[in-house]
């Protein structure tokens, strides 16, 4: 049962009487306890709600087409507090956090329903049968699983939960169903890299196509790892070893089924010092959040766009000079995107400053991970022009801060320049570095 925040002024269930404060139990007899539950049997076009009010209960019964609301809202999205994550993973970036951070970015989240409502990666620990039949009887998918490794003892060993390993049962039920399923593996070196990662491909390959693709991430390693599981930080030869077993697994896979299936993270191919795949390597990009395939989709969407620079140049006001703050690992990408367009833009001049991680350590190279302090300390008494650009990403999701807390207002007032979040997109960042509305239509 759930309590109905506010109601819809003259939507379907306003009409029934019902009103915020109201406690919504079921749906034609179905209970209802989040909002899987909810989206589901809210479907059928003849519906009956049971309701409580006052400790009385009461039935209010529509009429609509399958995908209408009826105008209920709800304390939280998931009408439910949030699946806290139940493992301790070696590798986990929680517990490498610096104390003092604000309380939301130590709460772990290990929820299914975030797997089908926003992408979110599960390790399957918190699910039980029951909860894989509610999977299978309303086919959420996809399903995004967290492996990390197919050997149960291993996986027990790495994530220090004892169901760690009898769960991964459950992706053969969810196959077998026809549901589908995204895998990802957080590669550790010396773990469950070499002969285990061979084990985990093969594993996993037999579960396509359910099993549509899978993304192998180098762990994050923070400096913040006092106490913690002792693990080493990739080698440019181990990424070079790494890419050359995933890619010949790979190949071969797809000679067979037509599809890779297995893709490395852009990270190891920046530890590696190799170029980046060409666009067709990446299959329409099914891994992008999870950085695979992230600068060569910008890189492509910002060429395209360039050959319509023309349409963006009645809106540009020059001249502008902006600088723009990006991590270590896109510091030469966006240095190549910026002289290019330079060279399209009469006016135009950009510089691009690469922002060294010194918060979380020097081996976080990703701009989703800069902070306000880092920005700010390393851009400090710069020129930075009429205006500084930093990754949108860097922010926290649904929020206007940065993870040290800093929010964007905070570090103008710092530099004394505005300052703006840079879209990840071709188009978004050629609108971003040239002041420009969005052309969509273009």
């Amino acid at each position: 049962m759930v309590k109905i925040t506010s109601v819809e002024k003259s939507s379907r269930a306003a009409k029934r009487g019902i009103r915020e404060g109201d406690v919504l139990i079921a749906i034609n007899g179905r209970e209802i306890n989040d909002v899987l539950d909810y989206r589901f049997f809210l479907t059928d076009t003849n519906i009956t709600l049971t309701l409580e009010r006052d400790g009385k209960r009461f039935e209010a019964s529509i009429k609509k087409q399958q995908y209408d609301d009826i105008g209920l809202d709800f304390e939280t999205p998931l009408m439910d507090k949030k699946h806290s994550c139940e493992n301790k993973c070696i590798f986990c970036f929680i517990d490498q956090l610096p104390k003092g951070m604000r309380k939301t970015l130590y709460f772990k989240d290990d929820d299914s329903r975030l797997s089908f409502l926003h992408g979110n990666y599960i390790t399957l620990t918190n699910l039980h049968d029951k909860d894989i039949d509610r999977i299978i009887e309303m086919h959420i998918s996809p399903v995004n699983v967290s492996v990390h490794t197919t050997n149960p003892e291993l996986r027990v060993k790495m994530m220090h939960n004892k169901r760690a390993g009898e769960v991964l049962s459950y992706m053969d039920k969810l196959a077998a169903a026809n549901i589908s399923l995204c895998g990802q593996i957080v590669l550790c070196k010396g773990i469950n890299d070499g002969e285990e990662l061979d084990r985990s491909m093969r594993d996993l390959s037999k579960l396509f196509p359910a099993m549509q693709s899978v993304s192998i991430v180098p762990s994050g390693l923070t400096k913040h790892r006092e106490k913690l599981y002792p693990l080493e930080h990739f080698t440019r030869e181990d990424a070079l070893e790494v890419i050359a077993q995933v890619d010949k697994f790979a190949e071969e896979f797809k000679k067979k089924n037509g599809s890779r299936m297995f893709f490395c993270a852009d990270e190891f191919y920046l530890k590696a010092e190799l170029p980046l795949p060409d666009e067709d390597y990446y299959e329409g990009y099914p891994q992008i959040e999870n950085g695979v395939g992230m600068i060569r989709s910008l890189v492509e969407e910002f060429k395209s766009e360039l050959d319509y620079i023309g349409e963006y140049l009645p809106d540009f006001k020059a001249p502008r000079c902006v600088s723009i703050a990006t991590g270590v690992a896109a510091y030469d990408m966006v240095s190549v995107l910026c002289r290019a367009l330079e060279e399209k833009v009469k006016g135009l001049e950009v510089k691009v400053y690469k922002i060294i991680n010194n918060f979380f350590g020097e081996s976080i190279t990703v701009s989703g991970l800069l902070t306000g302090k880092d920005i700010s300390e390393q851009l400090k008494g710069q020129d930075l022009g009429d205006i500084l650009l930093f990754p949108e990403n860097s922010l926290r999701a649904g929020e206007d801060i940065f993870l040290d807390d800093m929010t964007p207002d905070e570090l103008s007032k710092l530099l004394g320049v505005p300052v703006a979040p840079s879209s990840d997109t071709g188009e978004g960042f050629i609108c971003s570095v040239l002041g420009v509305e969005h052309h969509t239509d273009y």
